[in-house]
């Protein structure tokens, strides 16, 4: 009922999800979410069972549903869309709330050896580790067991990576699990700061590249987030979405000949995912 309640409330001041596919039933949930996906437009608003738009957004989505009508192709209407908004266009990962950064598996790595993509990131510690980096891996694998994602879990997760990390300051895994709860909650200074540490001490780690790739994106530095997406592409070809978002972002910064090979390859690598049908729709 409470939830019922919020809606109403949101309904009055703004566009919902379902208000919008009435005003205009050619616009799919798909269509929105490629829309936020692009920064085209953004939500004034969420409940956990709707997403409400203001009317700057309500115009965005008129055109691309007039331009659906006259059976434009997805792409185009996009690209078109995009093209108005050159010079304050932003793709945004994470504060948008339609995706946040992947938080990927990472390996066990040694402090003292070259790192080990061989075992998960809970793995238990080598035998080989000395005890003060026995110790800090402890604290990791603590650490990574209770991260996930639920806010109760939050606070205790982070001390136990800054307990590894006081240990040994160049355990990466833990640095960018800790980087990746700062993104989570939209402190990117701190999370870039991070990464960046993580790639220095590890420039092998795909994971840092990536997620720093996503951050340069939420900032709107395209060129600085190609060369995050392009090291990660190298370092982990069958990455899915790495594929994609470094698609979209050469297609934003009107690359789309060199973006066509990686939408190919998201939907090989992802014949289900998310973003499917508009990888589909780019690589024709």
């Amino acid at each position: 009922m409470a939830s019922t309640t919020i809606d109403d409330a949101l309904r009055r001041q703004f566009y919902g999800a379902r208000d919008i596919r009435a005003l205009y039933p050619r616009i799919t949930e798909n269509h929105l979410r490629y829309l936020e996906k692009w920064g085209l437009i953004r939500p004034a608003a969420h409940t956990p069972t709707e997403r409400f738009y203001s009317f700057a957004d309500l115009t965005t989505i008129k055109q691309l549903s007039s331009e659906l009508e006259r059976d434009v192709p997805l792409k185009t209407a996009l690209r078109a869309l995009a093209a108005e908004r050159q010079g304050q266009r932003q793709l945004d990962f994470h504060a948008s709330g339609s995706a946040p950064a992947k938080v990927v598996a990472l390996t066990s790595r040694a402090a003292s050896r070259p790192p080990d993509r061989a075992g998960p990131a809970h793995a238990a510690a080598p035998p080989y580790l000395d005890p003060q980096a026995t110790l800090a891996a402890k604290y990791f694998v603590e650490g990574s067991r209770i991260d996930d994602g639920d806010e109760q879990n939050v606070a205790r997760a982070v001390t136990a990576y800054r307990k590894a990390l006081v240990i040994d300051p160049s355990l990466v895994p833990a640095i960018v699990n800790l980087a990746n709860i700062h993104y989570a909650q939209d402190e990117l200074i701190e999370a870039q700061a991070l990464y960046e540490r993580a790639a220095s001490l590890d420039p092998e780690c795909f994971e840092a590249h990536f997620n720093l790739g996503n951050i340069h994106h939420d900032l709107g530095r395209y060129d600085e987030a190609l060369m995050c997406y392009r090291e990660a592409v190298a370092l982990n070809p069958h990455y899915a979405d790495a594929h994609f978002y470094l698609a979209v972002t050469l297609e934003k910064t009107g690359h789309s000949p060199e973006a066509k090979p990686h939408w190919k390859t998201y939907q090989e690598l992802a014949p289900d995912g998310e973003w499917i049908e508009l990888a589909r729709e780019f690589s024709e």
